[in-house]
């Protein structure tokens, strides 16, 4: 980096040339008159060039003063800016959130009564469409996407790694008992995206020749899950958004085995309002929830628990 003439005579300059001078100017910075002068003339030596003009009893910018001022004056606004925005209270504010629908429902939706009791003057608004690229193109402040993008203009974070593996309802299993992999032949299969995250378990649990009775296309993860809860069939969770489902008994892993997902959740934002503390509080309180998440053991449900393995039967954990 080149060497910035010195701060203070910097900053003594852009008042001089906003008040047009150097006696209102001195007011303004609480200094003397002989002050400012000395420091005109520190940073006129410092740069080799005149930077103002007496006019009568006033003082005019020469033409290397007006080069200089525009960047000066955007330079000390910029940190103006910038310190009003850290001076700013955390516990206030509006931030709109665009998020992946079932990760919303299930993960973000349990967890909102903890964040409203931390930050109860932020107020949230949810946009949980299941268009990726509509949202990506939106209004929001903070985006949860499934999966990279072009992330040119914004900050971004890789979020926790995820782990693929079939769930069904308590009901659904007590009723037709799911023991092999071959068993899931009678169930419907839902999914919300084609069948590509099945054929991926399928295919790790050499099962891609299983005739499947029937399918349904639900449109997005929440609805395939949604389905799943209700009993209606066998859905594809993953290790984020169906922990809580799990812990709680809604839905069952039959199977120890698990894949990695293709894509990952990422977290972005606009990088010119990552540093605002609405946009740091909640991608601070997202990040440290995931993290705590991660830390705690397999999630257990009745009895079974939900791991990477080999192994294409039920089994007792």
């Amino acid at each position: 980096m080149s060497r910035l003439p010195p701060m203070k005579a910097l900053r003594v300059f852009e008042a001089v040339a906003r008040q047009g001078s150097m006696t209102r100017a001195a007011h303004e910075l609480n200094v003397t008159h002989s002050a400012v002068s000395h420091q005109i003339s520190t940073l006129e030596d410092a740069l080799g060039v005149k930077l103002f003009e007496r006019i009568g009893r006033g003082l005019k910018l020469t033409e290397q003063g007006n080069e200089l001022l525009p960047a000066v004056s955007a330079a000390f606004e910029g940190i103006a800016a910038a310190t009003a925005r850290m001076a700013r209270p955390v516990s206030s504010g509006q931030l709109a959130i665009a998020c992946m629908p079932a990760l919303l429902s299930f993960w973000i939706m349990p967890r909102l009564g903890e964040f409203t009791m931390r930050f109860p003057g932020i107020r949230l608004t949810f946009d949980a469409a299941s268009d990726q690229n509509q949202r990506w193109d939106g209004d929001a402040d903070v985006q949860i996407v499934y999966g990279a993008r072009d992330w040119s203009g914004y900050w971004f974070r890789r979020l926790s790694d995820l782990s693929l593996f079939p769930v069904v309802s308590p009901t659904l299993i007590n009723n037709q008992p799911i023991r092999t992999v071959a068993d899931l032949a009678k169930q419907v299969i839902l999914h919300s995206d084609g069948g590509r995250e099945w054929r991926q378990w399928f295919a790790a649990a050499d099962a891609l020749n299983i005739p499947l009775v029937a399918q349904h296309n639900m449109g997005d993860a929440r609805l395939a899950l949604e389905a799943a809860i209700y009993g209606h069939g066998a859905a594809i969770g993953d290790s984020i958004t169906t922990a809580g489902l799990l812990a709680r008994g809604q839905l069952i892993a039959p199977f120890r085995m698990s894949v990695p997902a293709a894509d990952v959740f990422y977290v972005a934002c606009r990088s010119d309002i990552r540093t605002l503390p609405v946009v740091d509080a909640f991608i601070r309180w997202l990040i440290t929830e995931l993290e705590q998440d991660a830390a705690l053991p397999s999630q257990r449900v009745e009895g079974w628990a939900v791991r990477r393995g080999s192994s294409r039967s039920r089994s007792k954990a």
